[in-house]
């Protein structure tokens, strides 16, 4: 299964053709937009539109849906910049140093570098796809439930690490999103846990209603307790051209994790998500102002946004090498590749090359389009910030209550979406970081499954710790992560006693 370049050569060509090249456009502008409604993500996108590709050509059809992927992590930071409403999980990043460079009258800035990380990330991914296709599924296939279960609790711990100036808060947000996360049956014993005898809890609390709520509704509350204030800041949009001094200090956070988010991506199940976060957090351990994140610093933005596209390039790879989905937008597109005819695994590298790397060239393609496309509209999406106040707020909610409803069409998530933007007000003025409770309840069910299926393998906690030299790494990152606040400090507190 390793890469014949001559099959790259030829799926560039096949790529370039017009039809290629019209359904990469459609599905990359498609994707954007709905990247950028609250609650429609590209699964759901991919998903409405299998039917659409019933009567294509296999590799057609691939190419769109993968477009309509790419294009919605474009997509969906457009309104986590503009309106601190992430259109999906993976864009959840975008909004914590996004938005406050909207407040601060960079949207247009914020606008462009996220294109320009996205097609940066994109790229570094597609260049490891073409070369680390085969060791990639290798390595992925060693990861087993005790080495998911210490990824997940590295990264908890170092999001919660980095709760600048105080880690208490950080740990209670996120001891509430993994108490929120066992909502539902549990999948091991069949048992309902805290759904209060409401059927629709049987299932859990989709995290994005939580995300809507948090963020969209929180903040809509939260401004409207300072809307003249409010009115006079959205006036300022900025350019659209970053500084020589931005793109400084962007760049290498840019080219750091889009490796970070192709990795992430590989692994079966992990997704632009926890991709996003993790970058998030890495980037604030190196940076030597980690107190400016969250306030509108570039490179806090640039970072996820290269990671979130470059993880969903990664999570092709499982699909098209093992049969197996790297995201829940993946897991959509392997039913329709079977609907196709095709069986995904190493028997189509070596049974229809022409149609892997066609896709694969495609994606080249996808992302300089969508770069082009994000920066020709960053005029015309600030334009959203010159709507009254008055206006804007309504219809974000409106869009809030449209995106939840759209999850399962339960009128109960209305209750559950009031609840949870109370909550972000209240997170808001008391100042609790979110980013903890956002990613617990991400990977809250996936880590409380995975520990106790390595208990099972594995016999003891100690056994699971040690299960492989991935969990001995994994183990030392996550003592490394919580220890590193306190060292920083220590050193801080002896500079200024010699000083």
């Amino acid at each position: 299964m390793g890469v014949d370049y001559q099959y790259v050569i030829e799926g560039f060509i096949t790529a370039i053709q017009p039809a290629n090249i019209l359904w990469v456009i459609i599905g990359g502008f498609l994707g954007t937009v709905v990247g950028m409604l609250p609650g429609l993500g590209p699964a759901t996108a991919v998903a409405v539109l299998i039917p659409v590709t019933f009567g294509m050509e296999p590799t057609s059809a691939l190419i769109l849906m993968a477009a309509i992927y790419y294009g919605a992590m474009y997509g969906g930071s457009r309104s986590s910049i503009l309106l601190n409403t992430p259109g999906d999980g993976s864009a959840i990043a975008a909004a914590f140093d996004g938005y406050p460079m909207t407040k601060k009258g960079q949207a247009g800035q914020a606008l462009t570098i996220s294109a320009i990380a996205s097609l940066i990330g994109g790229l570094f991914a597609i260049i490891g796809f073409i070369i680390l296709a085969k060791p990639l599924a290798a390595f992925a296939l060693k990861f087993g439930p005790a080495e998911y279960f210490l990824l997940f609790l590295f990264t908890l711990s170092a999001i919660v690490s980095l709760s600048i100036g105080n880690m208490v808060k950080g740990f209670i947000s996120m001891s509430i999103g993994l108490i929120l996360s066992t909502v539902g049956v549990d999948l091991q014993s069949g048992v309902h846990r805290f759904t209060f005898n409401i059927p629709q809890l049987s299932e859990g609390i989709d995290f994005l209603i939580v995300i809507i709520g948090i963020y969209a509704v929180g903040e809509v509350f939260y401004n409207y307790m300072s809307l003249d204030r409010i009115k006079k800041e959205k006036k300022k949009v900025g350019t659209k051209w970053i500084t020589k001094e931005q793109w400084k200090q962007s760049k290498w956070p840019i080219i750091r994790n889009g490796p970070i988010g192709f990795l992430i991506g590989v692994l079966p199940g992990a997704g632009g998500s926890i991709a996003s976060m993790l970058s998030y957090t890495t980037e604030k351990q190196l940076s030597k102002h980690p107190e400016k994140f969250g306030k509108g610093a570039i490179e806090g933005l640039a970072a996820p946004e290269s990671s979130n596209n470059a993880a969903s390039v990664g999570a092709f790879i499982p699909l098209l090498t093992m049969g197996v989905p790297g995201s829940g937008t993946t897991a959509v597109i392997l039913g329709a590749v079977v609907m196709l005819g095709l069986k995904p695994g190493p028997l189509l590298f070596e049974n229809n090359p022409e149609m892997v790397w066609t896709l694969v060239d495609s994606m080249f393609i996808g992302n300089i389009f969508l770069v082009i496309l994000n920066i020709l509209l960053v005029g015309l999406l600030v334009r959203i910030l010159d709507t009254p106040p008055k206006i804007l707020y309504p219809l974000i909610l409106v869009l809030a209550f449209i995106g939840t409803y759209t999850l399962s069409y339960s009128v109960i998530d209305f209750y559950i979406l009031v609840i949870f933007g109370v909550i972000g007000l209240m997170m808001k003025l008391l100042n609790f970081p979110v980013a903890p409770l956002i990613l617990a309840i991400i990977v809250g069910s996936d880590m409380e499954q995975s520990f106790r299926k390595s208990l099972v393998a594995h016999d003891s906690f100690v056994n699971v710790l040690v299960a492989s030299p991935v969990t001995i790494a994994l183990v030392i990152l996550t003592i490394l992560s919580i220890c590193y606040p306190f060292f920083i400090g220590w050193l801080r507190r002896r500079k200024q006693s010699r000083a």
